[in-house]
């Protein structure tokens, strides 16, 4: 038996933490591979669900943040899961032009860990500073 009520309100509906975000997962639609991992409040979910484009809250800027507005790498979202007990999203995006991570990579999990060391195990698809101008 699961802990989410689908018969309430579906953003009341979900575990909010303390601060009012959950975990959100962006996934690639099409390879399964995880391309990056973000937090979201009701206004982002909200307005990722009206918009069909993923919005997350960016901590560190205090702010709203919709994927891609600074380098045209956008998610385009088929679907919103969550997990059993409604404290974690899993968006099945694609990814405009190939990239998620703000280092010009493909998904932001490109460290992996060989012999106690974490090694760059993905290429850089595109330089940041072509995609950001700075």
């Amino acid at each position: 038996m699961s802990d989410l009520d689908p018969g309430q309100d579906w953003l009341n509906a979900l575990k909010w933490d303390a601060q009012g975000m959950l975990p959100a997962i962006a996934q690639d639609a099409s390879s399964g591979r995880v391309l990056m991992f973000a937090f979201m409040n009701r206004q982002s979910l909200q307005e990722t669900v009206n918009s069909g484009s993923a919005v997350y809250w960016s901590r560190s800027r205090q702010r709203l943040w919709r994927k891609g507005e600074e380098s045209g790498h956008a998610q385009r979202v088929r679907s919103i899961r969550t997990d059993c007990d409604g404290d974690v999203l899993l968006l099945s995006i694609d990814q405009e032009g190939g990239i998620a991570c703000h280092t010009g990579r493909e998904s932001c999990f490109f460290y992996q860990l060989q012999r106690e060391t974490w090694v760059t195990a993905d290429p850089v698809l595109k330089d940041p500073k072509e995609i950001y101008g700075k």
